[in-house]
């Protein structure tokens, strides 16, 4: 063993150290002949003869850790830190992860095979550990040594600055200055050649005050609200606080160690494509977070992967995670159980009451357990389906009540759901002042009464100005909240009289190449057929440049589009709509059909379920990305759809081989549907996807 050039302490202290992990790892086999193998359970053995993961030649997987505590449980009853990992648990990782080919890898070998010097070795890995906690020094850095692993380490500017005599602040815990590395300890890692250091910013690893229900997010990624002025950050406010922030951190890393950190690790994984392009300018063009999976050779270190460990991932924990698929392309559908709520059944005029309203929804939430929530992020007290306000701060419509930010992180976080807000696309009833509000869909001027039956209010999205319009409201949703994706409302239709607007007619002329009359328009078979196409294909690129505006800032954002059931069980109605079951497939990662027998005024609604069913199940591939959206009220005689049979209708849809349903609308104060007749049917606890056949 090469000892590296510290003082006669240091040496003795990390000689002992690595006697003791030496020690602890001789004890866990039992006699030098005898491997890891040897020793795991039957399971274990079994695991680890799993085949690699079908990763794309060129790619690594990132480990996340933090703190490594010996005792794990033991240190629990001082402070509970969930990914916290027991040393002995830490000795196995590293011992599967050397005896069945990984690679733990360093920055500059990734580095160096992106720029197409030395490519990876298979199963290439990189080792990180977050917060500069002591135990990186004290007991990962002699194991690191001991296997000859490279790794990157992350420090927070702030805790490693703090005093000896003096506490960190560590979220809402202040913990000992002695439980962080101190500079020193991290000189001596880095002189080694086995650690790199990370910025993990200098103060940004906190949550803020986000609205004025006090709601603490994630620093990096939230305006701030001041309560004594009842003020929001401004854009430029934000960019600057980020920018010194990170430029702060890099400086200190700098001073002390002579080199500028290359790699940013967000705090809690969070980030926007503004706070990368930031730390790029600090001269740190690779960043990572914390969404699974494996990063390609195609994919930017602009967005490293990372998967988190916590205390409880054993070893089967560990083999599942470094087989899991990439969220987007390759993956494998998540399996989604949602139910759609409003918030206008939460909100209150009286704060206090809206707190117990919002309680109620999750504990309601958490007992039934679903995997998605699609959660209305405007304001439609009068049920007609047009946003008439918001439930975030925005630029074009009041703000009924900054509810929308508080409600989803409580659902993500405390319930443990997805979270989709739940947006209108063109159904904004903006005030008269707004220059954008007199620019409505339009009916031709000799379309038939029944034509303006059960349409909504809609802007004309072939308007400039109401894109414009749209679009920024759109970038306020995703400036003001964290959440998983979008769910684009049913709003988003023109029928076979529509739109005439005039910026619609000038598109329809200069653009598609078609009569600027829609009465020529439908007069011509093969005139109405590209008519239709068109229409179709420009709301649907409209909603991709909507959810593009929202990744900015909510980068991995899943998108799902409410679908009328008719497009589907007649093919002939897609003109109706501008709805297409073929290109929603194709362009949304989920399409929620309408599957409501009771507002479709079928006399045998299990038949025409079935019937429904059988229409989707027809095209390969299509159960994966349908969520039925079954109905829990029926609006035309206003009553609640009996729970029984609410579930037996999830139910017989989940036996066909549907692998996605949920309800709307869901009634928390009146438990309706009943929880507990619906949970058995609705709750990942007690559902798994049926083979279709």
């Amino acid at each position: 063993m090469n000892w590296p050039a510290v003082s006669s302490f240091t040496t003795i202290r990390l000689r002992a150290a690595l006697l003791g992990l030496c020690l602890t790892l001789a004890a866990l086999l039992p006699s030098a002949p005898v491997t890891a193998q040897d020793q795991a359970t039957p399971a274990e053995r079994l695991l680890s003869a799993v085949p690699p993961a079908n990763d794309p030649a060129q790619s690594f997987r990132v480990l996340c850790y933090h703190d490594i505590r010996d005792n794990l449980p033991e240190t629990f009853k001082d402070h509970v830190e969930p990914t916290a990992v027991d040393t002995i648990e830490l000795i196995r990782h590293f011992t599967w992860l050397k005896e069945n080919g990984y690679q733990p890898v360093s920055l500059q070998q990734i580095i160096d095979a992106r720029a197409g010097k030395t490519p990876l070795p298979d199963k290439a890995i990189l080792l990180t550990f977050d917060d500069g906690y002591k135990s990186v020094y004290t007991k990962v850095y002699p194991l690191l040594q001991l296997f000859h692993f490279p790794a990157v380490i992350a420090i927070v500017g702030d805790w490693i600055e703090t005093p000896a005599d003096k506490k960190v602040m560590f979220g809402d815990n202040l913990l000992g200055r002695d439980q962080f590395a101190n500079w020193d300890d991290i000189r001596v890692m880095v002189a080694s050649g086995l650690v790199e250091v990370a910025s993990h910013s200098h103060d940004l690893h906190k949550g803020i005050q986000a609205n004025p229900q006090g709601n603490s997010l994630p620093a990096a990624i939230t305006h701030r609200y001041t309560p004594s002025d009842a003020s929001y950050e401004t854009d430029e406010q934000y960019t600057k606080r980020i920018n010194t922030d990170l430029q702060r951190n890099s400086d200190l890393i700098e001073r002390k160690l002579h080199k500028r950190p290359r790699a940013m690790v967000w705090p809690y994984g969070r980030y926007n494509l503004a706070t990368t392009n930031w730390a790029a300018s600090a001269g740190m063009p690779i960043t990572m977070n914390l969404e699974s999976g494996p990063n390609r050779p195609t994919d930017t270190l602009a967005q490293v992967r990372r998967t988190l460990i916590n205390f409880n991932t054993g070893i089967p924990d560990l083999i599942n995670m470094l087989h899991e698929p990439i969220d987007y392309s390759g993956r494998a559908v998540p399996l989604e159980r949602v139910i759609h709520v409003d918030l206008d059944y939460i909100y209150d005029a009286n704060p206090a009451q809206q707190e117990i309203n919002l309680s109620r929804l999750l504990d309601r939430i958490k007992r039934i357990h679903p995997t998605t929530v699609y959660l209305q992020a405007f304001a439609d007290p009068d049920g007609k389906g047009v946003a008439t306000a918001l439930y975030f701060p925005n630029r074009h419509l009041p703000m009924r009540s900054d509810l929308f930010s508080r409600a989803a992180w409580q659902l993500s976080n405390r319930v443990g759901v997805k979270v989709y807000a739940w947006m209108p696309v063109m159904a904004f009833d903006l005030p008269a002042t707004n220059p954008a509000a007199s620019k409505l869909v339009q009916l031709m001027p000799d379309a038939p009464a029944a034509a303006a039956v059960n349409r909504y209010h809609r802007l004309s999205i072939f308007d400039p100005l109401v894109q414009k319009t749209i679009t920024e409201i759109y970038e306020d949703l995703g400036k003001a909240a964290i959440f998983n994706g979008v769910l684009f409302h049913d709003d988003a239709t023109l029928s076979d009289f529509e739109d005439a607007n005039p910026a619609a007619l000038k598109t329809y002329h200069d653009e598609w190449q078609l009569p600027d009359s829609i009465s020529d328009i439908r007069n011509a078979p093969e005139m109405r057929q590209r008519w239709m196409e068109h229409k179709i294909a420009y709301i649907d690129a409209f909603t991709m440049r909507l959810a593009a505006t929202l990744r900015a800032y909510q980068p991995t954002l899943h998108t799902a589009r409410n679908l009328y059931a008719q497009p589907v069980l007649n093919p002939a109605s897609e003109e109706w709509y501008a709805q297409s079951l073929p290109r929603f497939l194709a362009n949304y990662d989920f399409t929620a059909v309408m599957a409501m027998p009771y507002m479709e005024g079928a006399s045998d609604p299990e038949g025409w379920l079935k019937t429904l069913f059988e229409k989707i199940h027809s095209i390969p591939g299509a159960l994966d990305k349908t969520v039925f959206e079954l109905q829990s009220r029926d609006w035309k005689t206003n009553q609640a759809i009996p729970a029984d049979t609410l579930a037996a209708q999830m139910r017989s849809l989940h036996l066909q081989g549907a692998r996605n349903f949920g309800y709307y609308p869901d009634d928390f104060q009146a438990n309706v549907p009943n929880e507990d007749i619906i949970k058995p049917e609705i709750s990942v606890e007690t559902n798994v996807p049926v083979p279709v056949k």
